[in-house]
């Protein structure tokens, strides 16, 4: 059975932080350093209290707000990425099921991975279809990397915003999901982690030092080797764009549109260059939504297609924390849209 994206919605929390804030907590950047370094301007920030159930529920029902013809009662899985989930335990996504009010009969799980979670998100959908397990899945992505981040980390907090998405997978729709090139490193699982509060470390360490670059690096935050991670997407990414091809038995110059996860602009650039596509085939929605982690590449997808950029061969790849990477390709008919 083929499947298909049906629709794309996503929720951005209230509170905008932009360049001209965090340049008056650290005064030896400036907006133009953050903006041509990062390509980002401004970023959403949760609030203290909301969480990355909250804003996949809020993603949901503005998916369903925006498809009328999209019924909940039809829904017969659900499943959230997310590497901040409420609680330990239940599971995050049977809570989101009574939230939306979907069917007790609704299979429900979460799954715990980063930048490269909608595309691993896709592939379980579409193995759920393909068994006739479920007939529309609703994919959900959530995640508030900004509660983890020490507020003196100029570095981080540049880079990453909070943002949730809601797919809809089914056997129709626009876009039909081609096959998939998954991959994973865990030796590299040091280089982006926050290492204290779960079940190895539950207790804080409270060991934070600053590095050469007056950045704090403590085992109670989110910790990033930015160096390591631009050397591993190098080394990894070229070679998954060429499996990507492959395994969909298509060239490079079949793509019509490259949308990778909105890591950060220096390192898109790189890779872009790298791999010799054309700029106006390779897709950017950093400026106004910041590294979303695994909501990257839905919101950017709904952006495309807002710009009407979004038809035929559209190829994705996600990659990061864990290490982990994954990608696929789309056919897209736009008038489906």
């Amino acid at each position: 059975m083929s499947a298909f994206i049906k629709a794309i919605s996503y929720y951005l929390p209230g509170r905008v932080l932009d360049n001209h804030e965090l340049v008056t907590e650290f005064p030896e950047w400036t907006v133009e350093k953050v903006a041509s370094k990062v390509g980002i301007s401004e970023r959403h920030i949760s609030a203290p209290d909301e969480t990355a159930t909250d804003m996949a529920v809020k993603a949901a029902e503005k998916l369903f707000a925006e498809h009328s013809e999209i019924k909940c009662a039809e829904i017969d899985f659900v499943m959230l990425c997310t590497q901040s989930p409420d609680y330990f335990l239940p599971t995050s996504a049977c809570m989101i099921q009574d939230r939306l009010g979907l069917n007790t009969h609704c299979g429900a799980l979460d799954f715990n991975l980063g930048c490269s979670g909608y595309v691993y998100g896709l592939s379980l959908s579409k193995g759920l279809l393909a068994a006739g397990i479920a007939r529309n899945v609703l994919l959900l992505t959530s995640e508030t990397y900004t509660k983890y981040i020490h507020f003196k980390d100029k570095g981080n907090r540049t880079i990453f915003a909070d943002a949730a998405s809601a797919t809809l997978i089914s056997g129709n729709g626009f876009a039909e999901i081609g096959d998939f090139s998954l991959g994973t490193d865990g030796r590299g699982a040091d280089n982006l982690i926050v290492r204290s509060g779960c079940a190895r470390y539950p207790k804080p360490f409270r060991d934070i030092v600053y590095d050469e670059n007056g950045n704090p690096v403590s085992s109670d935050h989110l910790y990033m080797n930015g160096s390591e991670i631009f050397n591993f997407t190098l080394e990894t990414v070229p070679v998954l764009v060429a499996d990507i091809l492959v395994k969909n038995n298509v060239a490079q110059n079949d793509i019509d549109l490259f949308v990778f996860h909105q890591a950060n602009k220096y390192m898109m650039n790189f890779l872009r260059r790298k791999l010799k596509i054309e700029e106006d085939k390779f897709y950017y929605s950093l400026d106004k939504f910041g590294n979303t982690v695994s909501s990257t590449i839905p919101i950017a997808l709904k952006e495309a297609a807002r710009e009407h950029k979004l038809d035929g061969k559209v190829l994705l790849a996600g990659f990061g924390v864990g290490y982990s990477w994954g990608g696929a390709v789309l056919t897209v008919n736009s008038r489906r849209l």
